[in-house]
């Protein structure tokens, strides 16, 4: 075994990543602090060819060099929008008939092990602050949310590693799904 050089990888250039048809996935960021998490989301959905981010309240937008550090120029290929309120990229993605995911610990949360998704279907997943996760009217208007197990003494994940976890679901899903 021998580990492949860059240019065995066959990447997409910037053009043909713009041109390509992407995972129906939109990721909304409400009010994430970070600016190397917003930039480590960047680079995930750069990865897995997802369609767009949405950028809300407090979340820094690009450009930005604490952005460009982690996405790495992900920053440049990925579309994004800013909204002041994230219940209004929700509602936006509502009337698209986008099913709404809260990734957040609630009283009927779905396991992630257990969410069944279609390829078909558009989704977008919202990932919240740092601290206070995601809003709880932003929770309210969600089609339904999903957490990740935990059993340790911590009752969180960074939101770029919850955001690569559920991203890799959604992905490893949507590209073995009929």
């Amino acid at each position: 075994m021998r580990k492949l050089k860059n240019d065995e990888l066959f990447r997409k250039t910037e053009e043909e990543f713009k041109q390509a048809d992407k995972k129906k996935i939109t990721i909304i960021l409400d009010n994430i602090r970070s600016l190397n998490n917003i930039g480590s989301v960047f680079r995930t959905a750069d990865a897995f060819l997802l369609e767009q981010i949405f950028l809300c309240g407090i979340t820094g937008t690009p450009p930005h060099n604490d952005i460009r550090k982690t996405a790495i120029g992900a920053e440049k290929t990925v579309n994004w929008q800013y909204f002041d309120k994230t219940e209004d990229a929700v509602k936006l993605l509502l009337e698209k008939n986008y099913t709404i995911y809260s990734v957040e610990q609630a009283d009927k949360s779905i396991k992630l092990q257990d969410i069944k998704i279609s390829k078909t279907e558009k989704y977008a997943l919202v990932f919240g602050n740092e601290v206070k996760g995601v809003g709880a009217e932003i929770v309210n208007i969600s089609s339904g949310c999903i957490e990740i197990p935990q059993e340790g003494t911590k009752h969180s994940l960074n939101i770029s590693v919850c955001a690569g976890m559920v991203l890799w679901e959604f992905y490893k899903q949507m590209m073995s799904s009929v």
